[in-house]
C-alpha cells in the first residue's frame, strides 16, 4: 500500500527538495482505494486521545456528562457483531430483530469544544480490534464511496463494530441521500455509528441547499442518531495568548530553509494548486511534510476556494503541522457574507486550527 507522489520542484525555483524547500503546488498525489481503508482510523493527533485525557470546562457541565454517555456507549459495544454466522447483533438478542431507537450518538456542538478529541476517545475505548472500527471524516466517507463504490463500501464497512465520522455536514442534496442510504445499510448489519458536527442533525443541510426537499432523508439520517449537547469555548484559545500576527515574507522563507521537511509555497498559487487536486488526496498532500509555509496570504476569492481550505486545514490540523505565514492574519481569511452563510460554521473551524497551528509555527522564525 503507498502513495505515488510526483513533483516537478521545490519552492522558489529549485529544482530538487535538497536545493531548498519542498512545494505542496509541486506535488500530485494518487491515493490508492486500499489507503482510503486502511487510513480509517483516528488522525495523529488524537492518536494518543482518551477519555480520561479529555478536561472538561468545570463551568460547562454537558462536557462532563458527554465523557459518562460516551464512556458506557463504548461499553455496550463489547457484544458479538450481527455478521457471520452464529453472532448476534450489539444491539439485540436475536439476530434478526428490528433495531428499535437510535443506534449512534450525535455529538453537536461548536467548534473547539473537544468533539473530536471524544469521537477519538469512543473509537479507542470500544472493546474491538482496530480493524473492526472505522473512523473517518465525513468527505473522507463520501470519498471512499467514490473511490470502492457503494456496494463494495456496505461490504467492506458493514462488519464493522463501529463507524465514527467527524465532521458530518451536508453540503448538497447528493451527499444526503447518499450518506442516508448508506447509514441504514450499515445499521441493518449491526453497524454502531458515532458523529460530530456542529449543527444537529434534523439541522443538516440547512442554508446550504432546499433542504425541504430532502426532508424525508434528512429526518432517516436523524433517526439513526441520539443527540448529545455539548457546550463551551474553543479550547484552542482558552487561556491562551492570542495568535501571533503574520511574519514578514523574508522570515517566512528564511524559516523554510531553515526547518528540514518544511514546504514553501505562495498562497494564491496554493489556491489555485487545491482545485486541481481532489480533496481526499490532500491529507497525502502533506505527506512528509514538517511545516507549511505560506507567503502572500490574502482573502480567498470565492467559496469553491474557501472549502478547499477548510479541508486542507482540517488535513495539517489532524497532523499537527505548524503554519508559518505573511500577508493577512487568518481571521481575515473570509468575507463576512462567507461568515455570515451556511458554511459559517466550517470558516470559523478553519480560522480556529489555522489559528493554532500559527501559533505552534511561531519557534520556527527563531531558528
Amino acid at each position: 500500500m503507498s502513495t505515488s507522489l510526483s513533483t516537478s520542484g521545490s519552492a522558489s525555483g529549485h529544482p530538487t527538495a535538497d536545493a531548498g524547500p519542498l512545494a505542496l503546488c509541486a506535488r500530485e498525489p494518487r491515493v490508492p482505494a486500499e489507503r482510503l481503508v486502511a487510513e480509517m482510523v483516528p488522525p495523529p493527533r488524537f492518536d494518543s486521545v482518551r477519555f480520561d485525557t479529555y478536561e472538561p470546562d468545570p463551568a460547562q457541565p454537558s462536557q462532563t456528562e458527554a465523557v459518562t454517555v460516551l464512556s458506557g456507549f463504548a461499553a455496550g459495544l463489547g457484544g458479538a457483531h450481527a455478521s457471520g454466522s452464529g453472532k448476534r447483533r450489539w444491539f439485540s438478542k436475536t439476530p434478526k430483530a428490528a433495531p428499535a431507537g437510535p443506534r449512534g450518538v450525535y455529538l453537536d456542538g461548536g467548534y473547539g469544544v473537544g468533539k473530536t478529541h471524544l469521537l477519538a476517545s469512543l473509537w479507542h475505548a470500544t472493546p474491538a480490534e482496530p480493524a473492526l472500527k472505522a473512523f473517518g471524516t465525513f468527505v473522507e466517507l463520501t470519498n471512499l464511496v467514490g473511490a470502492l463504490g457503494f456496494q463494495q463500501t456496505v461490504q467492506t464497512l458493514g462488519g464493522h463494530r463501529l463507524l465514527c465520522i467527524d465532521e458530518f455536514e451536508l453540503d448538497d442534496p447528493g451527499d444526503t441521500v447518499l450518506v442516508s442510504s448508506l447509514l441504514s445499510r450499515l445499521v441493518e448489519q449491526g453497524v454502531a455509528l458515532a458523529a460530530t458536527s456542529n449543527t444537529l442533525p434534523g439541522k443538516l443541510g440547512e442554508g446550504r441547499f432546499a433542504a425541504a426537499d430532502f426532508l424525508r432523508e434528512i429526518q432517516g439520517l436523524s433517526a439513526h442518531f441520539r443527540p448529545l449537547r455539548i457546550d463551551g469555548q474553543d479550547y484552542r484559545h482558552r487561556g491562551l495568548p492570542d495568535a501571533p500576527a503574520p511574519f514578514s515574507d523574508e522570515q517566512v522563507a528564511k524559516a523554510a530553509y531553515a526547518t528540514p521537511g518544511a514546504s514553501l509555497d505562495d498562497f494564491p498559487g496554493l489556491l489555485d494548486h487545491l482545485a486541481k487536486v481532489h480533496p481526499s488526496r490532500y491529507g497525502a498532500l502533506t505527506d512528509g511534510i514538517a511545516a507549511v509555509c505560506l507567503t502572500d496570504v490574502g482573502p480567498v476569492p470565492d467559496q469553491s476556494t474557501a472549502l478547499r481550505l477548510v479541508v486542507l486545514a482540517d488535513r495539517l490540523y489532524d497532523r499537527e503541522v505548524p503554519v508559518l505565514a505573511s500577508g493577512v492574519p487568518f481571521d481575515r481569511l473570509f468575507s463576512e457574507e462567507m461568515l455570515n452563510g451556511g458554511y459559517r460554521k466550517k470558516y470559523f473551524r478553519a480560522i480556529s486550527r489555522l489559528t493554532a497551528l500559527a501559533r505552534d509555527a511561531k519557534p520556527l522564525v527563531s531558528q
